[in-house]
């Protein structure tokens, strides 16, 4: 009986693919609870024990994006039947729209200091990293070992050094503010990772374009960059996923103009209590921007992760 060291066994390739699916249901169960809880109502959703089979609504979102209050018999007479469907929806509670929510805004927020800082990391961690990868800079090692060491701390603890120094600087609930404060916390990841990346590239490839009349930054510009691209798009990635998610600095240093999705999502209230499916509206609509972000490179983040395996 013959047997191959790298040929796997139809019966390992059952319990592997088994053990994949399994791993991928487990991780996906939470996340589609979540989307379908957004289409429930809020009795279903609370209610006991908990309701698969549904009657989906998009009361959530309508009650995500809107501002209600409630009106009296009078009122709602006078103002008739409902004009469009979402206001069919908040009569049924006796209820009518006020005007838009702040989900909006908070949301933008979350778009411009997410992507805004996960650049400046990126630009500013590629320059640092492509430094350290090919010159030959004093004191190299003890300058690497003192960026890593600012991500082992835990960001929160300097959380109050920072709040007083944003009041003093005027930066405090300021999208300049917070992305300055996301690019720093990021940048020690993006440095390392790039430098990984940068280190794996020929030195040939450069000194073959310097030799051809390039300069120092036409060679790292046509032809670093491009070989580094898939650790560029890994490491954006990274950067992205903790500055979209970050909470902590966010309701410490924000309350209106720069707040955040993160913070914002859990002060939903609906007749009663929180409104379970405004919430999770909430929660899947911010997952959209990371997940697009994430499939639009996923080919960039595979090369990336597997850069440098194989020898040159």
């Amino acid at each position: 009986m013959s047997f191959s060291v790298t040929e796997p066994s139809g019966r390992q390739k059952l319990f592997a693919g088994f053990l994949v699916i399994f791993y991928a249901a487990v991780t996906i169960m939470p996340l589609a609870w979540i989307i379908a809880t957004g289409f429930k109502t809020p009795s279903d959703a609370i209610a006991y024990p908990p309701k698969v089979v549904f009657d989906p609504t998009l009361e959530g979102y309508v009650n995500l994006f809107t501002t209600r209050t409630r009106a009296s018999t009078e009122t709602l007479e006078q103002l008739g039947e409902p004009q469009t469907w979402y206001d069919s929806i908040v009569r049924k509670y006796d209820m009518v729209i006020v005007g838009p929510s702040r989900y909006g805004e908070r949301f933008l927020n979350s778009i411009i200091i997410g992507f805004g800082s996960t650049f400046l990391s990126v630009f500013l961690g590629t320059i640092a990293a492509y430094a350290f990868s090919r010159f030959k800079v004093p004191l190299k090692d003890d300058l690497m070992f003192f960026i890593l060491s600012t991500r082992m701390m835990p960001p929160v603890a300097v959380a109050i050094p920072i709040f007083l120094m944003y009041r003093h600087m005027g930066l405090n609930d300021t999208h300049l503010g917070m992305i300055l404060l996301y690019t720093a916390v990021n940048l020690s990841l993006s440095v390392w990772l790039l430098k990984g990346f940068i280190d794996e590239i020929p030195v040939e490839y450069e000194e073959a374009a310097l030799i051809d009349g390039y300069t120092r930054f036409q060679a790292f510009y046509k032809v670093v960059l491009p070989q580094a691209a898939t650790g560029i798009a890994s490491t954006a990635i990274f950067c992205l996923i903790f500055a979209w998610n970050e909470y902590a600095f966010a309701v410490l240093l924000t309350s209106g103009t720069a707040q955040t999705a993160p913070p914002f999502i859990p002060t939903i209230i609906g007749v009663g209590g929180q409104d379970w499916p405004a919430v999770a509206a909430g929660a899947t609509l911010f997952l959209v921007p990371v997940m697009v972000f994430t499939i639009l490179l996923r080919k960039h983040l595979l090369r990336g992760i597997t850069f440098g395996a194989v020898r040159k």
